[in-house]
């Protein structure tokens, strides 16, 4: 079926927190905009508990980061940070967001990382993706059901069972991250700021994950994602 049969989006990507998806599939994303499909992005909270940066900064760079990428949609459902929870107040937001933006594949975080709201952000929008086909769940939208549900990786590295080439998308993923300066390249005083694992060369490592996809297969650059079932191919 066609983006302009189903009239919504090729691609919906789930985060936690902004900056999440670009650091797992930036590459991804830009390839798959530069194709003509339509990706959107949820980021499920502001972020408000990183200690570096602040709720308005991190929008600024996020709207950034959406035009860098070619983002047709890039909403924030405004959950709680370090509160995110599996429970029917909280999915039921990302059902609806997966209903009325009708994607074909939805991607999520892999559910093992260091961080804990990433981990819930796999888990709910796995759930999400689930309860969205109901149709006697939230009737008051009609169900949709995803073809796919892929999960990408954030901070850790895992054995990928598909890889994306971004080869020659890399620097575009890199200036994508790069506008999260808040992030990765706080200015000012020690007083303004605190060092965490993203000030200390984290950008640097991601490039150097991105390497690591990409060796086996003969690339420069790929990254890494773990699809949740089968994944139907036309061919090899």
């Amino acid at each position: 079926m066609s983006a302009e049969t189903r009239a919504g989006l090729d691609l919906l990507v789930f985060a936690a927190h902004p900056d999440d998806a670009e650091i797992g599939m930036g590459g991804t994303i830009v390839k798959a905009v530069r194709s003509g499909q339509r990706v959107g992005m949820i980021d499920l909270t502001y972020a408000e508990m990183s200690s570096n940066g602040d709720v308005e900064t991190r929008q600024r760079e996020a709207a950034e980061a959406s035009e860098t990428l070619g983002l047709a949609v890039r909403e924030n459902l405004g959950l709680p940070d370090r509160g995110l929870a599996a429970v029917p107040e909280q999915l039921d937001k990302l059902v609806e967001a997966i209903r009325r933006h009708r994607p074909r594949v939805v991607f999520a975080p892999f559910g093992v990382d260091r961080h804990p709201d990433h981990v819930l952000c796999s888990r709910m929008a796995e759930e999400a993706v689930f309860n969205a086909k109901l149709r006697r769940y939230l009737p008051s939208l009609p169900a949709w059901s995803a073809e796919q549900l892929v999960f990408y990786f954030i901070n850790d590295v895992h054995a990928p069972q598909l890889v994306v080439d971004i080869s020659d998308v890399q620097e575009r993923k890199m200036q994508a991250l790069r506008a999260y300066r808040s992030q990765f390249e706080p200015a000012g005083s020690q007083a303004d700021w605190v060092a965490t694992p993203l000030t200390q060369g984290y950008l640097e490592n991601v490039a150097a994950r991105d390497r690591l996809f990409g060796a086996p297969h003969k690339v420069a650059f790929a990254e890494g994602f773990i699809p949740k079932g089968p994944v139907k191919l036309e061919r090899f």
